[in-house]
């Protein structure tokens, strides 16, 4: 008698139900992309216990026919593909027929349904059928899912504690929020509304309920088009940043996917503004033809094969990259910082508690005082005005350092956080703060509603992003230096404190990173040759690589066996440090799989940059603050070093006004 044997339905429902249902997310993914594809414009997501008690889905969609009820719940049964070209053409979030019955397998369900007429009740235990007879229902779906794994009890001990399960169905529902705008999703855990979008199509309205109103308000919109894609989101600003990637969404089609190519792109696009293990919130749609994806490699589809690769992540990289370019991305000081904080963190996990904003309170700001020189030196500096719009009490002052008149005012101030919009009339380039959403049509600010009876104010604080033209930094004003490492300097718009080692290795960066790709037109010849040594399975890697360590500046010649000497080297190279920097730059090429040209360029121009800056407790003179704050404004990317570190922090006038208690 043969070994192998044909396995029962019951037997293969729950082998594929360990594919599938993972856990009690997975069952919330499946069931709400379902609705989707239904057509529902309403999701409502009720949990007890983290989905294990309970998980009901109820949606607004077109339903089941009273026929395919039963058959619905038969594995590889779909409505969405007919045939095998539909397999490469695939518009909907569900095509494999497994999700329903793997689900029933494990549980106990109730489902439901009806597209207009007559409702159908079904109620099924292990996938076998209970009960199924007619009922009154609305057009939709109604499905209940309860003693998830009462039959696998191996499966339920695998399950973690209820928050953390019920962190996973948070991250889902966020993830198809976010991916479908145009759906309202309400999700509920044992009666408590964690979410709640309007599905007005709207994404800033969503990214504003998932991850806050501040946060929301410093997202700028990206789109970008080519033959083959069109891309579309919102990216973070530099100063708001993750510890994980878990806060990248990338979606194709809207398709919620992982794809560690396209995280490396957006990476790519912000380049040095992040710090070294951080990461930044993003939300990236792309719109394809179907058929340059493949969705068809992953039980639970979230990982695909893309068609055309290396051109997506290109333009994604140069899409982020250009939308920095025009933007100053000076961060904030930490007196706003943490009111923003703090009020992130609770529109985020409690919106049913978000504060009312009380009426808006008018104040006459007092004229700011003269600030003293930190190092004890004297020189003239601007003296700033605030006084409210279209007060005339207040006279205008004559910056001797800028050479115009500064007028500011300060408005909109509540009992908890006080907000300040501030508009300078003559500014250094004539520019206005330029807030990320729009302002209404009469004039005003525009009312982003994040669900019922809530609502805020897209200018609310006076955050934005000011676009620049010309130089990215305004002009600053040396008023000394603290423990020989900040820089304190000023202009109308208040105090800034600038790093003077980041700033100069932004600068030294910028100038090492041309320099580094023509290396052969500027050489220095040596007297006295540096030697190196190498071990025999080193000498074999740099045999391998002469030709790539040649164009970044490294010319080694063969002397002895395993052994090299360096006649010559870059000028550019820091002096004194020659020896140490071509030693850096074949351990980069030592350390790396593979050779990446434009990467090993980088690296060395972060190194030499580093290595020759201005340490911390080096006291400059006034000329020498002027001249560096006046060099760093001509950078390219004059906010981080190319660490991501920040160099430059500001504090506005208000802030520092409310900070004494000038300002109520």
């Amino acid at each position: 008698m043969g070994k192998i044997i044909q396995l029962d339905d019951a037997l293969s429902n729950k082998i594929a139900a360990g594919e599938v249902v993972e856990r009690p997310a997975s069952v919330v993914k499946e069931l709400v992309e379902n609705a989707i594809d239904a057509g529902s414009t309403i999701i409502e997501i009720e949990i007890e216990e983290a989905g294990l008690v309970k998980i009901r889905i109820s949606d607004n969609g077109e339903g089941i026919e009273e026929s395919d009820v039963p058959l619905a719940f038969s594995r590889h049964a779909t409505s969405k593909i007919k045939n095998e070209h539909d397999l490469f053409r695939i518009r909907t979030l569900g095509f494999r027929g497994e999700a329903l019955p793997s689900i029933a397998s494990v549980s106990k369900l109730e489902l439901v349904t009806s597209t207009g007429s007559d409702g159908t009740r079904l109620i099924l235990e292990g996938n076998k059928v209970v009960t199924l007879e007619k009922c009154a229902a609305s057009t939709g779906t109604d499905i209940t899912i309860t003693d998830l794994f009462y039959n696998t009890p191996a499966r339920l001990k695998y399950m973690k504690s209820v928050h953390t399960e019920l962190g996973n169905i948070t991250d889902v529902t966020n993830r198809l929020a976010l991916a479908h705008p145009e759906v309202s999703l309400r999700l509920i855990h044992n009666g408590r509304k964690l979410l709640h979008t309007n599905g007005n199509g709207d994404e800033r309205q969503v990214l504003a309920a998932i991850y806050g109103m501040n946060i929301a308000k410093k997202m700028i919109p990206i789109q970008a088009e080519s033959l083959d894609f069109t891309i579309k989101g919102y990216i973070a600003l530099p100063e708001i940043t993750r510890a994980s990637r878990n806060y990248i969404s990338t979606m194709i089609n809207g398709r919620f996917i992982k794809n560690y190519p396209l995280v490396k792109a957006i990476q790519e696009g912000y380049h040095t503004l992040l710090p070294i293990g951080r990461y930044p919130i993003v939300l990236l749609n792309i719109n394809m033809d179907p058929i340059l994806v493949d969705v068809n490699v992953h039980p639970s589809k979230l990982e695909v094969r893309i068609s055309k690769e290396q051109e997506l992540n290109a333009l994604v990289a140069d899409t982020i990259r250009a939308a920095f370019k025009t933007k100053e991305l000076i961060p904030a000081g930490l007196i706003r910082e943490k009111a923003e904080k703090r009020k992130s963190e609770q529109a985020a996990f409690d919106l049913d508690h978000l504060p009312v904003q009380p009426p808006v309170k008018e104040y006459q700001a007092p004229d700011s005082m003269p600030i003293s020189n930190f190092t004890g030196n004297t020189f003239s500096h601007p003296s700033i005005s605030i006084r409210e719009e279209q007060s005339a009490e207040a006279p205008e002052r004559m910056s001797p350092a800028a050479g115009f008149s500064i007028q500011q005012h300060a408005a909109d101030a509540d009992s908890g956080n006080a907000s300040i919009r501030s508009q300078i009339e003559e500014s250094w380039n004539k520019e206005e703060l330029d807030p990320i959403f729009p302002a209404a049509e009469d004039g005003g600010a525009a009312e982003v509603p994040l669900s019922e009876g809530e609502s805020f104010n897209a200018q609310d604080e006076g955050i934005g992003v000011v676009e620049t033209t010309g130089c990215r930094v305004p002009p600053l004003y040396p008023i000394g230096q603290m423990h020989g490492t900040y820089i304190f300097a000023q202009n109308e718009r208040g105090l800034y404190i600038i790093d003077q080692h980041a700033a100069q290795e932004r600068i030294k960066y910028e100038f090492f990173k041309e320099k580094v790709g023509r290396v052969e037109k500027e050489l220095q010849e040596l007297l006295v040759p540096i030697t190196l040594e190498y071990s025999t399975d080193d000498a074999i890697k740099i045999e391998e690589n002469r030709v790539e360590l040649e164009s970044v500046g490294v010319f080694l010649e063969p002397f002895g066996i395993n052994s090299y000497i360096v006649k010559a080297h870059p000028q550019w190279f820091p002096k004194g440090e020659e020896k140490e920097t071509i030693e850096e730059m074949i351990e980069q090429v030592l350390a790396m799989k593979r050779v990446d040209i434009k990467k090993l360029r980088e690296e060395a121009a972060i190194m030499m940059s580093c290595k020759g800056s201005i340490k911390a407790n080096r006291h400059l003179r006034n000329d020498e603050i002027q001249a560096l704050l006046d060099e760093l404004r001509r950078t390219s990317d004059p906010f981080t070093c190319p660490h991501g570190r920040p160099i430059i922090i500001h504090t506005s006038t208000y802030d520092l006004e409310k900070m004494f208690k000038r300002i109520m």
